[in-house]
């Protein structure tokens, strides 16, 4: 199986990044018979192709015996992070650009799919043969200037009129910065309108709503989980992903991926949003099961008794429960938790924002870190550093396996 180091995904990330502009330029260019950047940036980048690339390319192997489930991935994946970027830059539907956009999607998938099984062998054997000191420098540098690009389109996107612009643009050039507008104006119709100061918090689908939806559904999704485990096992059972506090990173994320991807759906048929969570849900559980195994060696759940299973990583049952859980959020679940959030004051919202977020953050560092450390006790048991040391007296594996008794380790 291929292994990549941090920085080659970064580097493979910009590379497929460029290819995909360069294939979105073709595909828009064959339909509109002109030229047209499709980017967010001004560089040559389609962001959701890089970043589809750095996720995927680690998790691809593992389904190197399925092609079909492979595309199959590839769309889901390339759709959900489309949906995002679409809720992020447009306020509603009514203001997408009319593009064939389903034909886009599947034509996507195909194209990445067909990179990874014939072309990206041969770069992926080209990269591990460059030294790895220019892979990282070459990663580092290609990916700071991708990042220093956005943050200069954000600062853009965010100023609002004329005398607004000249007055916050004046460092960087009035001039770019105008540009920069005109050009996102002419590729997302109404991004400069969607920008807009807002009385009400987290109006719509923002960072500050989609961290609430996150915190309140792993909060949820934890007791849930451990109010089954009694009534199915007669036991009460630690089910949290953190450390600290009952929080389901799991549920979380599910949350926000379904309030984020059947955003579409909403006022479609229940058998439509029922097929979306079902493909969607199990693409999901699938990915985090890769994450987890390639990550922290260890797997957390395993299905591999169960029939109609993909690699132990989820079931067709369970993809089950994601379609009716996806009715459930959809109709019933997310529209009150949305005009809930909504009505908190926006400075104290806010604050309280940020002040989670970074505790929650740390959590996540905190947990990361111990299981990474309990991992490496199992084939190194002796500690190299203080950090080490701290986290194997405050993390034994004794507290670990008592923390999280259905951990397994992976060879």
């Amino acid at each position: 199986m291929m292994q990549y180091t941090l920085a080659e995904l970064v580097f493979f990330g910009v590379a497929y990044a460029f290819l995909g502009w360069c294939a979105e330029v073709f595909f828009h260019a064959i339909q509109n018979a002109r030229f047209s950047n499709p980017g967010f940036l001004n560089l040559p980048l389609i962001l959701s192709w890089g970043i589809l690339s750095a996720v995927l390319l680690p998790v691809l192997p593992t389904l190197d015996a399925w092609p079909l489930l492979q595309y199959v991935l590839i769309l889901i994946s390339y759709r959900c992070i489309r949906t995002i970027s679409n809720q992020f830059l447009r306020s509603g539907p009514e203001q997408r650009p009319n593009r064939p956009r389903r034909l886009l999607h599947l034509a996507v998938a195909v194209t990445l799919l067909a990179i990874y099984l014939l072309v990206h062998p041969l770069l992926y054997t080209l990269v591990k043969l460059m030294p790895r000191t220019l892979v990282t420098v070459l990663a580092w540098v290609l990916g700071l200037a991708a990042v220093a690009d956005l943050v200069s389109v954000l600062l853009a996107l965010h100023t609002r009129s004329g005398d607004s612009v000249k007055a916050r643009t004046q460092k960087l050039g009035s001039r770019l910065g105008g540009a920069i507008r005109s050009r996102l104006d002419r590729a997302y119709p109404g991004i400069l309108d969607a920008h807009g100061a807002s009385p009400v918090f987290a109006k719509g689908i923002c960072f500050d709503k989609l961290v609430w939806v996150f915190l309140l559904s792993s909060l949820l999704g934890a007791v849930i989980e451990m109010v089954y485990c009694r009534v199915t096992g007669g036991v009460w059972m630690n089910r949290s992903s953190v450390l600290y506090g009952p929080f389901s990173v799991v549920w979380g994320l599910g949350a926000v991926v379904l309030t984020v991807s059947l955003r579409p759906f909403a006022g479609k048929a229940d058998r439509h949003i029922f097929l979306a969570g079902f493909i969607i849900g199990g693409a999901y559980e699938y990915l985090c099961s890769v994450f987890t195994e390639l990550v922290f060696g260890t797997v957390f759940w395993d299905y591999s008794w169960m029939p109609l299973n993909i690699g132990g990583r989820t079931n067709v049952l369970y993809c089950i429960f994601w379609g009716l859980l996806a009715v459930l959020w959809v109709k019933m679940l997310c529209p009150p938790l949305e005009r809930t959030i909504e009505k908190i004051p926006p400075l104290a919202g806010k604050i309280l924002t940020w002040i989670l977020l970074v505790l929650m953050v740390c959590n996540c560092l905190i947990t990361g870190a111990a299981m990474i450390r309990y991992d490496l006790r199992q084939t190194r048991p002796e500690p190299e550093n203080f950090i080490e040391e701290l986290i194997d007296n405050r993390f034994d594996d004794a507290f670990m396996e008592e923390y999280w008794p259905n951990m397994k380790f992976t060879e």
